[in-house]
C-alpha cells in the first residue's frame, strides 16, 4: 500500500511538472507620460514563474508594421514555441516583453519632428515598468532583443543606441531604415507636408538607418552585443539585411547571418523564433 501510494506521489507530481505551461496576458496597460496616453503590452510568463522566487532573463520581442501586441501571440505562437524550447532545453526560462508600437502613431523610432517619441518611451518608461512589475534580471548580460520587419529594424536600432543594455540582438527580416536620404525624404512626404533641412534630414538618417549605425559606431560598441540576423531569400527586404551583414563582414563584427528559404510571412518567423531563443539563451547561460 505504502509503495502504491508513493508511486501515485511520484506520478502526479512528475505529471504535474510535464504538463506546466508558461502564461501569456496580452491586455496589458500603463500610462505614459511621453506619449500622453495609455500604452499596451503583452508579456509570456515562464512555466516556473509562481512556482518560484527566482528572476528572470528578459527579452524584447517586437511585433511588425499592422500588428500591436498580440501580434506574436496569436500569430507568432509565442507561448507554444517557448514553453516547447525551454522543456526541451534549448532555452533558459525567460520573460518575454511585447509592446504595442501601433496605436497613435506606428513604429519605434523617435520622430523627425519630436512630437512622438516612442523610443524614450521604450527605454524611460516601459523598460523600467516591466523590470520593477515582474522579476526581471536587470544587468545587461540577461536582456536580449528580437522583432521582425519593422520590429526588427526596432531591433537594430535599440541595439545600436544602447549597446550597453543588451547582451543579444536578433533582427528578423529587419526593416533598416531608408536606404538613401532620397527614400527618407519620399518617406517624410508622404506621411507629413513639414519640409526639413538637409542637416536635419543627414542627422536623423544616420541615427535612423542600421547600415550606418554600424559602419560609423565604434567597433567595440557595436561588437559588444551579440548579432543573429535572419532573412528570408525571398524577402523583399533582403537588399537591407545583406548591406548590414556585409558591414559588419569588412569591420569584421562577429554576428551570425542567416538567409534560409522563406519570404516575408509568418511561417518564417515561427520558424525563426526557436533559433533566436536558443542564441539568446547562450548569453543568459554565459556560453
Amino acid at each position: 500500500m505504502k509503495n502504491s501510494i508513493a508511486f501515485l506521489l511520484f506520478f502526479f507530481t512528475a505529471y504535474s511538472g510535464y504538463c506546466q505551461h508558461g502564461k501569456v496576458f496580452d491586455d496589458l496597460t500603463m500610462k505614459s507620460e511621453i506619449l500622453n496616453a495609455d500604452r499596451k503590452f503583452a508579456i509570456y510568463l515562464p512555466p516556473d514563474y509562481e512556482s518560484s522566487s527566482r528572476s528572470y532573463p528578459v527579452l524584447y520581442l517586437l511585433h511588425g508594421s499592422g500588428d500591436d501586441q498580440t501580434g506574436w501571440v496569436q500569430f507568432g505562437e509565442v507561448l507554444r514555441i517557448t514553453d516547447k524550447a525551454i522543456k526541451s532545453g534549448k532555452a533558459t526560462p525567460m520573460i518575454i516583453v511585447m509592446p504595442d508600437a501601433h496605436t497613435g502613431q506606428r513604429g519605434y523610432n523617435n520622430d523627425i519632428n519630436g512630437e512622438w517619441n516612442y523610443e524614450d518611451f521604450f527605454f524611460e518608461e516601459l523598460m523600467p515598468h516591466v523590470e520593477k512589475q515582474y522579476r526581471i534580471k536587470k544587468e545587461k548580460r540577461f536582456r536580449a532583443i528580437s522583432g521582425l520587419s519593422m520590429g526588427g529594424g526596432g531591433s537594430f536600432i535599440y541595439a545600436l543606441h544602447h549597446p550597453e543594455l543588451f547582451s543579444s540582438a536578433a533582427p528578423l527580416s529587419a526593416y533598416v531604415g531608408p536606404l538613401t536620404i532620397e527614400d527618407l525624404k519620399g518617406n517624410i512626404e508622404a506621411n507629413s507636408k513639414a519640409t526639413y533641412s538637409d542637416e536635419v534630414l543627414q542627422n536623423y538618417f544616420a541615427q535612423y538607418n542600421a547600415v550606418e549605425l554600424v559602419k560609423n559606431m565604434p567597433k567595440d560598441k557595436v561588437s559588444s552585443v551579440r548579432w543573429y540576423i535572419d532573412c528570408g531569400d525571398d524577402d523583399f527586404l533582403f537588399e537591407g539585411n545583406s548591406l548590414v551583414h556585409i558591414e559588419m563582414k569588412k569591420r569584421e563584427i562577429p554576428h551570425e547571418y542567416r538567409v534560409r528559404d522563406g519570404a516575408h510571412n509568418w511561417t518564417y518567423w515561427r520558424e525563426s523564433l526557436p533559433k533566436v531563443l536558443e542564441f539568446i539563451s547562450q548569453a543568459f547561460h554565459q556560453y
